[in-house]
C-alpha cells in the first residue's frame, strides 16, 4: 500500500491553519514532524494525526 506524502498546503487545509503558521511552527520546532524531500517539506499522514492526538481536548 502506497501512501501519499502531504504537502504544506495539504496539512494547512487539514488543520485549518494558514501555510505561514506551519512554516513558523517548523522554525520553532512545534507542529507535526515534517521531512525535507529535496527542496520541499512533506508530511506523513500518521505523523500529523499523532501530533493532533497529542494536543489533547480543547
Amino acid at each position: 500500500m502506497t501512501r501519499k506524502l502531504l504537502s504544506i498546503e495539504d496539512v494547512a487545509a487539514y488543520l485549518g491553519v494558514p501555510k505561514g503558521t506551519l512554516y513558523q511552527w517548523r522554525t520553532k520546532g512545534y507542529g507535526p514532524q515534517g521531512r525535507r524531500i529535496g527542496k520541499y517539506v512533506r508530511y506523513r499522514q500518521e505523523d500529523v494525526d499523532a501530533w493532533v492526538d497529542e494536543q489533547g481536548a480543547a
